[in-house]
């Protein structure tokens, strides 16, 4: 397998046409409205056919499109996957060193100390990144989450990673769930991700920050309503005309603390603040994808307060 680093366009507009061949085939039997989470995940059912699962009890098993671990975790989950016997990844797999970087002095001696001490795990996983066509990040390059939203995450995705804020990831309209390591590895050789179908929290939002507000004050609010396992097996997903004015950054900020009120992820529907963060992030041939996928979607039902978007 290749390694880029982004998401080569052919992979998303491959898990776009999926996507939307899914959902098409699902509203012939919904009478409702289905919320952009639940078309992100209907697009990547191993088995897309049937009837809708039950919220919060049925389980299932998905297809996600990329995988991302980090140093602290990888290290369990490559000895797990060396043993499958297997040439390379199944999917597109990323490992990135930031977990064991402890902060204590400045950023140029935290740095040099874990190159020190961790010397031989960070040589441990770029070799057997390199072996199996994984991307690696080496140490000072960044936090993985941030990484993965400037880079990897795009819109009408799903991933998962073996950290608990991988739901940064839903800033930009991906489905992105924070796994232990060996659901990584089911990933990593080729079966699908087994997990329950999701409970849906929808947090409308109207109006707009003012400017002694930042996004964070959504997010705590939420987490105010709903105390630390308030969104245990749900996805909370934020729509409404507030959510348009809130930057692709902010909304990030707001789903990657989902995980403190114990959310399996956060979600924001497309819209035009991704767009632009997709072209500043030289990602224009992503935002074109998309763009050109929201503009074929059919008209959403016309239920009042009703999610819509993917």
């Amino acid at each position: 397998m290749a390694v880029h680093a982004s998401t080569p366009i052919e992979l998303i507009e491959a898990a776009h046409g999926r996507l939307a061949a899914a959902v098409s085939s699902a509203r012939a039997g919904i009478d409702r409205p289905l919320t952009a989470a639940e078309k992100i995940l209907i697009g990547h059912l191993d088995d897309p056919s049937g009837p809708l699962p039950e919220r919060g009890r049925s389980y299932v098993d998905f297809r996600p499109d990329r995988v991302a671990m980090q140093d602290a975790t990888a290290q369990m989950a490559w000895l797990q996957f060396m043993t499958a016997g297997l040439e390379e990844v199944a999917v597109p797999t990323t490992v990135h060193c930031d977990h064991l970087i402890q902060a204590k002095v400045d950023a140029r001696r935290d740095l040099l100390a874990a190159l020190e001490n961790h010397d031989e795990v960070y040589d441990f996983l770029e070799s057997v990144s390199a072996r199996y066509g994984a991307g690696f990040w080496k140490p000072g390059s960044g936090i993985i989450h941030q990484v993965v939203l400037e880079n990897y995450a795009f819109p009408g995705g799903m991933m998962i990673g073996t950290d608990s804020h991988t739901p940064n990831a839903g800033g930009l309209g991906m489905i992105a769930v924070g796994v232990g390591g060996a659901d990584a590895v089911d990933v990593m050789t080729g079966f699908p991700w087994n997990v329950r179908w999701p409970k849906f929290i929808g947090v409308r939002l109207t109006g707009h920050l003012s400017g002694w507000s930042a996004p964070k004050d959504v997010i705590l609010k939420v987490a105010d309503l709903l105390a630390v396992a308030g969104g245990t097996g749900a996805i909370v997903e934020y729509f409404g005309p507030g959510a348009e004015t809130i930057s692709a950054t902010g909304k990030g900020t707001i789903c990657n603390m989902g995980a403190e009120i114990g959310a399996t992820t956060s979600l924001f529907a497309y819209d035009e603040s991704m767009s632009r963060y997709l072209k500043a992030t030289g990602r224009e041939q992503v935002a074109a994808a998309a763009d050109a996928r929201r503009a074929a979607r059919p008209p959403p039902h016309r239920v009042v307060g009703a999610p819509h978007g993917w």
